[in-house]
């Protein structure tokens, strides 16, 4: 009996870059919310509007995974990689909403350290997720999210020292540690989608 093979639906590939690149979008809106004179209300609803752009990527591939159309990599590492970048623009979101919310007018110097960690990554990512389709070149991208990884990480310890140096009321320094905690949660997130790309290259070599 001739065996029937179920059709490999290959529109992931496209919907991941779509997401990577909203991440890109994300992540300048950050780096123009942390400028000097920034409209931070303008800026925060289109952040927004680029968040809900992001759910709906992220909805669209959870909706095609549940159908039967065979897939280019697991499921589960699909899921893990939907997942996790939309991980990094719920966190990216959550920092720009705390800094309108909290009305911070003075950021830290090493909040833009952190954001411009960010803005790199999400530049690379949205570089690598086209790779996939082929998974030639991938193992730069994933030592370089790592390494940028490492870097946000000193940024936050330095961050967190100078947020408790005695320079700022003990409410300023609650406001500012949950918004810089937010930037490194991001930056975390981004190693996720890193690991999970290694992940779909190891298995798929």
């Amino acid at each position: 009996m001739r065996l029937r093979l179920r059709p490999r639906d290959d529109s992931y590939y496209e919907m991941f870059a779509d997401s990577a690149n909203n991440l890109v979008t994300g992540a300048r809106l950050l780096t123009e919310l942390i400028s000097e004179d920034a409209d931070r209300e303008a800026v925060g609803e289109r952040m927004r509007a680029c968040e809900h752009a992001g759910d709906e990527r992220t909805h669209a591939i959870m909706r095609r995974l549940n159908g039967k159309s065979a897939t280019p990599f697991d499921r589960e590492d699909i899921y893990r990689l939907a997942s996790s970048l939309d991980d990094v623009m719920d966190s990216m979101d959550a920092a720009v909403d705390l800094i309108g919310l909290y009305r911070l007018e003075r950021l830290p110097k090493g909040i833009i350290a952190q954001v411009e960690v960010l803005e790199r990554a999400a530049e690379l990512t949205a570089e690598a997720m086209p790779r996939l389709r082929t998974m030639d070149d991938l193992a730069r991208y994933w030592i370089e999210i790592n390494q940028l990884e490492n870097q946000a990480d000193q940024i936050y310890r330095r961050l967190l020292a100078h947020l408790f140096s005695g320079e700022y009321d003990a409410l300023t320094v609650m406001k500012l540690k949950d918004v810089v905690e937010e930037l490194e949660t991001a930056a975390d997130a981004f190693e996720h989608v890193a690991n999970t790309v290694e992940s779909i290259v190891v298995k798929k070599s």
